[in-house]
């Protein structure tokens, strides 16, 4: 049966239609066409809206940060490093939220300036606590950065491999088989163990860096 349109299309209807089909269909499954379909009409349609599916994507990524802004805790002086790790985790969660979510968020560009007003605040709470803005920007992103690869790998599908049958395959190589229970054995744990090295090799450099 196909749907008909009944709500007047807007970019907002279609971005958060398209994180609806994200969870059932993937992010290779996501296609302009599919989106159309859901929303009961044709595919062109939408590209009255989006020229095409990357600034679809752009859209998804902004949609995404409005609903999680104010879930991220913020960073506060004196304890930093608990802010930042907390902003972290909740990023984290969210991500984990859709399907392949970290791989639509990754390098997209945000189309207002919605984001600002958190980033801002995050920033602040960093300068509060001795960083530079520049060293407040740079820890931000580097932990931001972390977070992202983190789960993009994290949704990779790795939760289906055979840890047994993997480190039967390398016996040949015993620390390239016993890696395999650190890298993909427990993603809560090993986030939590990186993002730990992360914040702290910060407080080492950016935090007393002069510049």
């Amino acid at each position: 049966m196909v749907k008909v349109a009944t709500t007047r299309l807007d970019r907002t209807l279609v971005a958060r239609t398209a994180l609806r089909l994200l969870n059932e269909v993937g992010l290779e499954g996501l296609t302009l066409r599919a989106i159309a379909a859901e929303l009961g009409v044709k595919a062109p349609a939408l590209y009255w809206h989006f020229k095409d599916k990357r600034a679809l994507l752009d859209e998804m990524a902004t949609e995404m940060f409005r609903r999680m802004a104010a879930d991220l805790p913020a960073v506060s002086a004196p304890d930093w490093r608990d802010g930042l790790t907390a902003a972290m985790r909740g990023l984290r969660g969210h991500l984990l939220g859709y399907r392949d979510g970290a791989k639509v968020y990754s390098g997209t560009h945000f189309t207002d300036i919605g984001y600002a007003a958190t980033m801002d605040a995050h920033l602040r709470g960093l300068t509060e606590s001795g960083f530079t803005p520049r060293t407040a920007a740079r820890a931000w992103f580097t932990a931001y950065s972390y977070t992202i690869g983190y789960v993009i790998e994290e949704q990779s599908g790795t939760e289906g491999i055979d840890l047994a049958a993997r480190a039967e395959r390398l016996a040949a190589y015993p620390l390239a088989a016993g890696a395999g229970e650190e890298i993909i054995g427990n993603h809560e744990a090993g986030f939590e163990s990186g993002l730990a090295a992360v914040v702290a090799g910060i407080a080492l450099t950016v935090h007393t860096s002069p510049t």
